[in-house]
């Protein structure tokens, strides 16, 4: 038994047609479905909702729901603003350039280019506040994964005793990788 894949991903927005189309014109998704109710079909109770469906390509989708009876909005308040996010792969560095430029040219205030050294990504927010990031695959992507993987198990333990970073990777924000024989 495995699962399969996401189905999709749902988040809370103020206003779906708004979301949607912030999502069309800046990340050149498609808007696929919408399905509306009055009550809510897992517990019955009786709230109206707007739910839309967004194509995040290769079978993800990206779901929001409008909840016009519940309180405002609002994020937890104890987790820092730069940890909740969604991250979009693209295809290379060239594209996420391009992104950049169109999303500053839409008035939207873009953070980066990051160098994650697996990945370089920008940063940024929809009109709900959620945070975006889109992300490009590093040219030794592959390698420096494969270095990664050899040591996450490690990783993992030291911080599960310690709490404190374990120093396996340091090599990702130093600049230091060298590809293993």
């Amino acid at each position: 038994m495995k699962v399969e894949g996401i189905h999709h991903v749902a988040y809370r927005c103020h206003d779906a047609k708004e979301t949607v189309e912030w999502y069309v014109k800046n990340l050149n998704m498609n808007f696929v479905l919408a399905i509306a109710e009055d009550q809510v079909p897992s517990t019955k109770e009786p709230d109206p909702y707007m739910h839309v469906f967004l194509d995040a390509g290769q079978d993800n989708v990206l779901a929001f729901f409008e909840l016009p009876t519940k309180a405002k909005m609002g994020r937890d308040e104890n987790t820092p603003e730069w940890v909740q996010h969604i991250a979009f792969k693209v295809k290379d560095m060239d594209t996420l350039l391009e992104y950049k430029a169109h999303l500053e040219a839409n008035d939207v205030e873009v953070l980066g280019i990051t160098d994650h050294s697996v990945f370089h990504s920008i940063y940024f927010f929809d009109p709900n506040g959620h945070r975006l990031e889109l992300a490009a695959p590093d040219e030794a992507e592959k390698a420096k994964l494969d270095r990664l993987d050899q040591v996450k198990w490690q990783m993992l333990d030291e911080w599960s005793e310690t709490k404190r970073a374990p120093k396996h990777a340091d090599w990702m924000h130093k600049g230091e990788f060298e590809a293993l024989d």
